[in-house]
């Protein structure tokens, strides 16, 4: 597995990590055994980055990641996220909290859960829109200077959020969504990272499922799925069906290469900068076989060309108007002192 330092001030990691979110239910059914399997199973491949979040299945998610990971911790990099506060009724989040003693005694719970002594990445999930950002990030630093934190990272922040963060304390990475079909962070704050020297962490890198195949017009989500709730209209029933002849586009050049159209999508998304780490979501275990493959895809001038302009051809916004909890996590709004 080739290696990336995640910016100027991050560690240095696999250039495939994991995103573990779906281990905990969210895009369906998921079972535990499997899940650790394909943990195991991307240590023994060189994955070293392994992302998870105190809300993911209210704390389940990371106990699992903890279990799994136990007896591997010296070849891992463990990033989990503070912010949300866990909701007895949903598997996401009833609101945010950047309070700095918050911030704390989250840090304590998440090292309960997960089992270790620190956490390697620390990310800010949202920022809370009463509470100052470099309050938040002051009270992250001073988890780095306990020791209970080696790295802190922002997600899914605006450009003057990461501006007044990064004054405060060195930021190694930002966690946004990025992908062939959602490049919305090309506008700003690509640039603004590295300058910055933040380094990016795409979530959703697969499109939620579209780029890699695993979703098709035929494709019928479990109740569980959120991507069924009406939060995620890019896989709504009116703009299904043009999206997945876009992910077809993905396919056909993915033919030409013997590859993966998951490989492609991740291999273009690697070329954008030599500072990127994407995190698709862990799956069975022929996924992340296929997975770890892409950074040795290289793709020709032309077939990059044709995949540049998928993007401007997408339908559906990124999330819907109903989407409550997960499309409030997007960007609260909140006030500049």
């Amino acid at each position: 597995m080739k290696l990336r330092q995640l910016g100027r001030f991050g560690p240095t990691v696999s250039a495939v990590g994991v995103g573990c979110m779906p281990m905990s239910g969210t895009y369906g059914t998921s079972s535990e055994s499997d899940s650790i399997a394909v943990l195991h199973r991307a240590v023994e491949l060189g994955v070293s980055l392994f992302d998870t979040a105190d809300i993911y299945g209210q704390g389940h998610n990371e106990q699992i990641v903890g279990r799994a990971l136990k007896g591997r911790r010296d070849r891992v990099v463990v990033a989990t996220k503070v912010g949300g506060v866990m909701s007895r009724d949903d598997k996401w989040t009833s609101g945010f909290n950047g309070r700095p003693e918050y911030v704390k005694e989250a840090c304590d719970a998440s090292l309960g859960r997960l089992g270790i002594d620190v956490i390697d990445l620390y990310q800010l999930h949202r920022v809370d829109p009463e509470t100052p950002i470099e309050d938040t990030v002051g009270a992250m630093a001073d988890l780095v200077g306990s020791g209970k934190v080696r790295f802190i990272g922002l997600c899914e922040v605006a450009p003057s959020d990461l501006k007044r963060a990064a004054a405060v304390h060195p930021i190694a990475t930002l966690q946004s969504e990025y992908s062939l079909i959602e490049r919305d962070i090309e506008r700003e704050m690509l640039g603004l990272c590295e300058h910055l020297g933040v380094g990016l962490v795409p979530y959703a890198p697969l499109g939620r499922g579209l780029l890699g195949g695993s979703i098709t017009s035929d494709t019928k989500l479990e109740a569980t799925d959120i991507r069924r709730s009406g939060q995620m209209p890019r896989v709504a029933t009116e703009n299904l069906a043009g999206n997945v002849a876009l992910a077809q586009v993905v396919a056909d050049i993915a033919a030409v290469y013997d590859a993966t159209p998951a490989q492609v999508a991740l291999a273009w998304l690697l070329s954008r900068r030599s500072w990127i780490v994407p995190i698709p979501g862990s799956g069975p275990v022929e996924y992340l076989e296929e997975n770890v493959l892409a950074p040795d895809l290289e793709l020709d001038p032309r077939d990059m060309r044709l995949l540049e302009g998928l993007a401007t051809q997408v339908r559906g916004d990124r999330y819907g108007a109903e989407g409550t909890a997960q499309a409030a996590l997007v960007s609260p709004a909140r006030p500049t002192p």
